[in-house]
């Protein structure tokens, strides 16, 4: 017994020392990620950007990228990304620009907010190189702002049209007896309709082409500016599938020629001012970024808040990408009480969530807006709560493909009782001590009352909803209804219905918010504060390795996983949401 204990005590010490060594070289090499080490762009050198890479809204920094080789510690945001492309066009030391083409993970109004930095780059009259394997119909849409477009000989350009496919639920859910009983208000709000229908209803169907075809000239009239090809010709091809090889793309027009990737960069070389031979300086816009003299530290601000994610009630805990009610109201707050913020941007990425924790982040707003000016500035999605949170800001701005508006509510409490009992032989049992204290459990179905107290709270919060928009648009309220209806709108459909004030980037927003606040010189601050949390690092880091894992598993079946670990996760019976993400290839 004596040498067992010895064995123990001698192994748990080398356990200790041994974790102790590990957290010390942890520490120590994340001291030295934080380190700021000096970047220099130099001469001649080329700004490279890899458009198949994600794109944050806000700045993301993360020391432990650097520690584990995972990518670069600073990863500029989509506003940085824009203004590093402009400031460039006017910078001596840069040339060109080089696209690294590929599968664009971002959306639709991401990759117009970049085509008009990149279009202002080659205005300048400096070149842009664009050059893919494998090029991606969002790709390529960004890719014409290019001098040059040039595809691999046995390569591929998707250009086949606009898609959108949804998954729905019903029957899988029928086979395991769960009533998900829905309530909803809108005759548009289709979010529910995967958990009650098996196909489109006809208002859905009937929103969904109108959005989509309106996406899809938007995309068609972008590409026909710059490769000079009309609309109905470039319809044509997709309609007729003529892109089918590289050949087709360079004999159609579409790219400028076809190259391998060394002669791409010899290209690279000579259009840069190098001799054969001599390599040009490619710098990233991380880096360029880096290297720019720091922001001069004017007293009067432009308070930029990032809202990007589901609203979500409560805090944040993980500093996720979601919007926390109670973190986004201690923010604006606090923003709207400092004496320096002169005016705030709102820049909204979010498809919705809580109708309450919308709500509350609305009133904050509407607060902040009696004393200094508010401007909304649209990213991919703003809809639904999304939209509800926007709607009393002075001016609204979008893209023409934000998915915006969504104005209705749903709720859904789901009854296991039957698939707990029939399948897994679990059953429920309790006392209460009135008789709708266990109305919200999951395992009994509703009573026709309790139906009808839910059916009548959705209404209230639908009514809110309405009443929002309109004294914040200034709006009748009878119209309101008829644009209302849960129906989703194009940004270039919400601006023609008076859901948004003008079509622009969050760059115009930032100028429209400084004139507004009577500003000729500003510095610009970006909330919430990007900090390195430990926690949450390792916390993204898990996440993202088990996304990857995930995909990988399960191949084309991942969005079905999506689709349901998105729907477990609905906080709150009523929920102002998108009815559904829109992905196009």
């Amino acid at each position: 017994m004596k040498g067992f204990f010895k064995t123990f005590l001698a192994s748990l010490l080398a356990l200790v020392v041994f974790s102790g060594l590990c957290l010390l070289l942890l520490v120590f090499f994340l001291v030295l990620a934080t380190l700021r080490t000096p970047v220099s762009v130099p001469d001649g050198s080329v700004l490279v950007l890899d458009l198949g890479k994600p794109l944050p809204e806000q700045d993301q920094t993360n020391p432990l990228n650097k520690v584990l080789r995972n990518g670069p510690a600073n990863v500029p945001g989509l506003f940085s990304t824009a203004t590093v492309i402009r400031e460039a066009a006017t910078d001596r030391r840069i040339r060109g620009i080089y696209l690294e083409l590929g599968s664009d993970p971002n959306g639709l109004a991401t990759g117009e907010e970049l085509r008009d930095a990149l279009l202002f780059f080659r205005n300048s009259g400096k070149f842009i190189l664009a050059y893919g394997d494998h090029i991606s119909q969002k790709t390529y849409y960004v890719a014409t702002a290019a001098t040059k477009i040039y595809l691999n000989p046995k390569g591929d350009l998707d250009f086949r049209g606009f898609a959108v496919e949804e998954i729905f639920l019903k029957h899988l859910l029928d086979k395991l007896e769960i009533r998900p009983q829905i309530f909803y208000d809108g005759k548009f709000k289709s979010a529910t309709e995967p958990l009650r229908v098996d196909r489109m209803t006809d208002a859905n169907r009937l929103q969904t082409t109108a959005m989509l075809g309106d996406e899809y000239r938007h995309f068609l009239r972008g590409i026909s500016s710059e490769r000079h090809i009309d609309t109905a010709t470039l319809a044509g091809y997709a309609d007729r599938l003529l892109v089918r090889t590289a050949g087709d793309a360079y004999r159609l027009g579409l790219v400028d020629g076809l190259r391998y990737d060394d002669q791409v960069s010899a290209e690279l070389r000579r259009d840069a001012g190098y001799a054969p031979g001599d390599a040009a300086p490619l710098v990233s816009t991380s880096a360029y970024m880096e290297a720019a003299p720091p922001q001069s530290g004017a007293m009067e601000q432009v308070a930029v808040v990032y809202a990007e994610g589901d609203i979500v009630d409560g805090t944040s805990p993980d500093n996720g990408l979601e919007i926390a009610a109670d973190d986004y109201v201690s923010l604006i707050r606090r923003l709207r009480r400092d004496s320096r913020v002169r005016a705030i941007v709102l820049r909204v990425n979010s498809p919705g969530g809580s109708a309450l924790a919308a709500e509350k982040i609305w009133r904050e707003l509407s607060l902040a807006e009696k004393s200094i000016p508010v401007v909304v500035s649209m990213g991919d999605y703003a809809a639904s709560g999304g939209y509800y949170i926007s709607c009393g800001a002075d001016r609204i701005y979008a893209e023409p493909s934000t998915l915006t508006g969504s104005i209705g509510v749903f709720g859904i409490i789901p009854d296991l009782s039957s698939f707990f009992n029939d399948k897994l032989g679990i059953t429920f049992d309790g006392v209460k001590t009135a008789p709708f204290a266990d109305m919200e459990s999951m395992g009994k179905p509703l009573t026709d009352q309790e139906k009808q107290i839910i059916q009548e709270s959705v209404d209230t919060t639908y009514a809110v909803f309405k009443d929002r928009v309109s004294q914040g648009r200034k709006l009748d309220p009878s119209y309101v209804d008829s644009i209302a209806q849960g129906r989703v709108w194009t940004g270039n459909e919400a601006r023609q219905i008076g859901l948004v004030d003008r079509l622009g980037n969050i760059e115009a927003a930032i100028r429209e918010a400084a004139r507004m606040a009577h500003l000729t010189t500003y510095s610009l601050q970006t909330y919430p504060e990007a900090r390195f949390d430990l926690r949450s690092a390792l916390l993204n880091l898990e996440g993202n390795t088990r996304a990857s894992l995930m995909k990988q598993e399960l191949g084309d079946q991942y969005p079905l996983f999506r689709e349901l670990r998105d729907i477990s996760r609905f906080k709150g019976i009523i929920q102002a949401r998108l009815p559904y993400s829109l992905d196009i290839e």
